[in-house]
């Protein structure tokens, strides 16, 4: 199953805002019944059959962001554009962002990357941009998508609620 990010919106049945008992009811629709992982934990995060993992950080009873996982099959793709951000190498993922939006490199870690815009965070372990046989380092390990503000210290909070936004 393709699952197409829209940020600020969200994730497939998954959307920023939204209470903390719709984001638990759509969490749960992600599961297969068929196929329910013993690392499942309602309210918190499920692993589909592919091992994609679907987590909710909820705050204030709302929904502020959304973390998924690497699958360790192609049976779930997580698109953006088309970009299947956890099958193509790290370093091709970030070029082919470049093309829609600004992605920066994290400031805290240098193998990660935050496309402020969207409020779309990459991250893997470490880099081994060079060393396809090193999966953990050659391509991006979880996807956060968050609301905006979500990264902000607590100057740019108060500058946004001034701003209204």
């Amino acid at each position: 199953m393709d699952f197409e990010l829209a940020p600020p919106i969200g994730v497939g049945p998954l959307r920023i805002g939204m209470t903390r008992r719709a984001a638990n009811t759509a969490l749960d629709s992600l599961r297969d019944v068929s196929a329910i992982s013993e690392s499942d934990r309602p309210g918190q995060h499920v692993f589909r059959p592919s091992g994609l993992m679907f987590s909710i950080h909820c705050m204030r009873d709302r929904l502020e962001a959304i973390e998924l996982g690497s699958p360790s099959s192609r049976t779930d793709r997580v698109l953006f554009h088309g970009v299947d951000v956890f099958a193509l190498p790290a370093r091709e993922v970030v070029r082919r962002m470049g093309e829609v939006t600004s992605i920066e490199e994290d400031p805290d870690d240098d193998a990660s990357f935050i496309a402020p815009d969207l409020l779309l965070s990459f991250w893997r372990p470490f880099a081994a941009d060079d060393d396809p046989e090193e999966e953990q380092g050659y391509h991006f390990s979880s996807v956060l998508l968050a609301r905006p503000g979500y990264y902000d210290t607590p100057g740019q909070a108060a500058e946004r609620l001034r701003q209204g936004s």
